[in-house]
């Protein structure tokens, strides 16, 4: 962001425009990060505007005099790109990482195929279209996957092919291609990243069963132990692997990258994610609150990081393209 933004920034006299709800299934979640955003941002005195996002996104924008955005949007229309390239356009700085990385972060399939040269662990999978046969070589149990899918929404384990296939008719109402990944059985852990710097990892323990939507978002349905109580060699392992991952997905800002850990005491990467919750419950802010960073410090950060994927208009990459 240009030097004018950041002083109001830190004067405390830009409006921040905390973008929130949004037009995914992952709008509940959304919301109640958005409110934790808000009030966290409130409480270092700065002026906050709580923005619904929906079609009418550029008139609420203008109407609140938005100078910076902090985007905590889960799912398709926030964190898939298509927010961010309306904020470029508009010129109004935001969090996080820019279209480019927002859209292939966002998908799945997108991701790993990224990641296929680098050192990051990825589990074996295959990917299923709508009208295609169950592709050969699939090995159970599997876990079924719409690419574009969060907070486990859009995710099942099937045992045998009776069970993908009852899963896939369901799957396939979310999205018409579906990631089969072959199932790592483990303990799964994050590792949340500040600016590519990876903070201390957490460990997942459901109370009983899949660490499901229930589980995630219910207090009590699950432990989270930061830090994580495993091998120093695993901790530095997968920190590893989710700063080659944020590297070269090209994201900034505050990322999430989820792994499951073998029996082998190997991290399987599973996915990163570009806007994280901000809830109670959330698992970025507990990984901060290990370093000492509080809850309100960590969105105050995050804003003073907010920026624009082309800030100059008259450079090479914004200005006209001529031919001869």
């Amino acid at each position: 962001m240009g030097p004018d933004l950041l002083k109001k920034i830190e004067d405390k006299t830009a409006t921040v425009g905390v973008l929130m709800g949004g037009m995914s299934t992952e709008r509940p979640i959304s919301l109640k990060s958005g409110k934790a955003v808000a009030a966290g941002l409130r409480s270092r005195g700065h002026k906050v505007a709580e923005i619904d996002v929906g079609p009418d996104l550029p008139a609420k924008l203008r109407e609140a005099g938005v100078d910076v955005a902090w985007i905590v949007l889960h799912g398709s229309f926030g964190e898939d790109g298509c927010v961010q390239g309306l904020l470029e356009i508009m010129r109004i700085p935001y969090t996080g990482s820019g279209v480019k990385a927002s859209a292939i972060a966002m998908c799945k399939i997108a991701t790993k195929d990224m990641l296929r040269d680098t050192s990051v662990q990825l589990p074996g999978d295959h990917t299923w279209r709508r009208g295609e046969p169950i592709p050969p070589g699939v090995s159970y149990p599997v876990v079924a996957k719409t690419p574009l899918g969060g907070s486990t929404i859009g995710i099942q384990i099937c045992a045998d092919a009776k069970e993908l296939e009852a899963a896939l008719v369901e799957l396939v109402e979310l999205d018409e291609t579906v990631l089969l990944e072959d199932m790592i059985l483990g303990d799964e852990i994050t590792c949340a990243l500040i600016d590519g710097e990876a903070m201390p990892i957490t460990l997942i323990r459901p109370v009983d069963g899949f660490f499901d939507f229930d589980a995630k978002y219910t207090k009590g349905r699950t432990e989270y132990l930061t830090p994580a109580p495993i091998p120093d060699d695993v901790t530095a392992n997968a920190q590893a692997q989710s700063r080659e991952a944020y590297q070269r997905l090209g994201l900034r800002g505050i990322a999430r990258a989820d792994f499951i850990i073998d029996a082998d005491g190997i991290p399987w990467f599973l996915e990163i994610n570009t806007i994280p919750g901000m809830t109670s419950t959330s698992l970025s802010p507990m990984a901060a609150a290990a370093l000492g960073i509080s809850f309100d410090e960590l969105v105050e950060q995050l804003l003073l990081g907010a920026g624009l994927e082309i800030e100059d208009l008259s450079g090479p990459r914004g200005g006209a393209q001529t031919g001869g």
